[in-house]
């Protein structure tokens, strides 16, 4: 019989002080729930890896001129203007609802807003609510 032998892998772990609110968003989803992954940064929603310091190196100011202007950009940098019509890039939860908004409903009309979320419309099936430019494209 072979004699067999033990091996011990010491992986790094990542600083235990740091809480998960201190954590960059993923630039792709926006998701808030990221971790760290030695030097990468893990989206646990949409898989995207990322190197945060990269990502903040290249953060164009025009990007940061845009959203400190209250324009509102859809979900491929595109302005929405009042009474573009969009389209639903995800699933979207409605609360107090057994059902979803679909990814690929056409929203029209829309008429944007302050707050998180910057787009009010009627959305057939639903009726009025709010939705973020970040989850919709331009028609």
């Amino acid at each position: 019989m072979a004699d067999l032998q033990s091996v011990t892998i010491t992986l790094p772990l990542p600083d235990k002080n740091i809480l998960m609110s201190e954590f960059p968003a993923c630039p792709k989803c926006k998701c808030e729930y990221t971790y760290s992954n030695g030097t990468l940064m893990v989206c646990p929603e949409c898989f995207h890896e990322w190197n945060p310091e990269e990502v903040d190196a290249s953060t164009s100011s025009a990007t940061k001129e845009e959203t400190a202007s209250g324009k509102v950009i859809d979900s491929n940098g595109n302005e929405l203007k009042e009474g573009d019509t969009v389209v639903v890039i995800k699933d979207l939860p409605v609360k107090g609802s057994s059902k979803a908004v679909k990814a690929g409903t056409k929203v029209k009309n829309i008429k944007l807003a302050d707050g998180d979320h910057n787009i009010s419309a009627k959305v057939d099936g639903f009726g009025a609510m709010g939705l973020k430019s970040e989850f919709v494209r331009k028609a």
